[in-house]
């Protein structure tokens, strides 16, 4: 007589408890977010960076401790790689925010100034990365210079009075008026250098604007200087990449890329004049590179 033996599957066992998390570990977590708040510093050239980051990628507990920490400190971490490093931008509540009071009182830009170096930000982000794709390519390099930034900008102006004069809207808002369509309009009144005999650039006019934001970027690992041609040349880094994708889908930056300024072919952004377009809703203050302050 045959016996039949049911079989069954063995019990499993008891779940791996997780290892405990030492005081070594969240130094190292801590460490390697202190390294994300230092954006000059590239990971190639710190071995500690370096091997951070790697334990970051291959330790799924030491990220997620990493991130704990990050978050603590009320930074979004955007990438954690090789060509970026641990790319962070603060949240709206974190003391690493840099608010536009703040950076005005830094470039000592006051009333309708601080308009016009929010608008100076958004259109060195727009003319870095004119396409989509150039956003979504980790090895795109975007290049922009003082007076080219300048140029564009002043041709959005054009295309806006254009606009605004084939509807029949006031075309002369009061200055000090709120908006971004407002501050278009204001830096197509203000000198380009300023009214000095030697044509030097004056902090108030508009590539004075735009030298102390590209200036800011640089200091923030965003940019970097390559030459003095055209009022100062600079090139994007990973790390400028990552903060534009995150406001690309503003409505401010959608805006002036749709003015059709910045036709693009071979990924190398040339100033034309702008073609007609469908018209758009200005959105005021949308996508401004900086948090609002209530203080300010």
């Amino acid at each position: 007589m045959t016996e039949h033996v049911e079989w069954s599957e063995p019990e499993a066992g008891p779940a791996p408890v997780p290892a405990a998390v030492t005081p070594a570990d969240a130094a190292d977590a801590a460490r390697l977010v202190a390294f994300g708040l230092q954006p000059k510093l590239q990971p190639a050239r710190d071995q500690e960076y370096t091997e951070l980051l790697r334990r970051y990628r291959e330790d799924g507990a030491f990220a997620r401790l990493a991130d704990a920490v990050a978050a603590g400190l009320g930074l979004v971490v955007l990438e954690v790689s090789p060509r970026a490093g641990m790319a962070v931008t603060a949240a709206e509540d974190s003391v690493f925010a840099v608010r536009m009071g703040d950076y005005a009182r830094r470039t000592s830009a006051d009333g309708s100034d601080r308009f016009l170096h929010g608008l100076a930000h958004l259109a060195v982000a727009a003319l870095a990365f004119p396409r989509p794709e150039d956003l979504a390519d980790d090895g795109y390099i975007g290049r922009v210079s003082v007076n080219g930034v300048d140029a564009f900008v002043r041709q959005a102006c054009r295309r806006l009075e254009e606009r605004a004069e084939e509807v029949g809207e006031n075309t002369d808002p009061a200055t000090e008026a709120p908006g971004l369509e407002a501050a278009w309009r204001i830096w197509a009144r203000r000198s380009a250098t300023g009214a000095t005999k030697d044509a030097r650039r004056l902090a108030g006019s508009t590539t004075g604007i735009i030298g102390k934001a590209v200036a800011f970027l640089t200091d923030s690992g965003f940019l970097q200087r390559t030459g003095d041609d055209n009022g100062g040349t600079y090139r994007t880094t990973a790390r400028y990449q990552l903060q534009v994708r995150d406001m690309a889908g503003s409505a401010a930056m959608a805006e002036l890329l749709d003015l059709g300024v910045v036709p693009v072919t071979d990924g190398t952004p040339t100033l034309l004049p702008a073609e007609n377009t469908e018209d758009l809703e200005l959105a005021a203050d949308a996508g401004l590179p900086f948090h609002a302050s209530s203080s300010s």
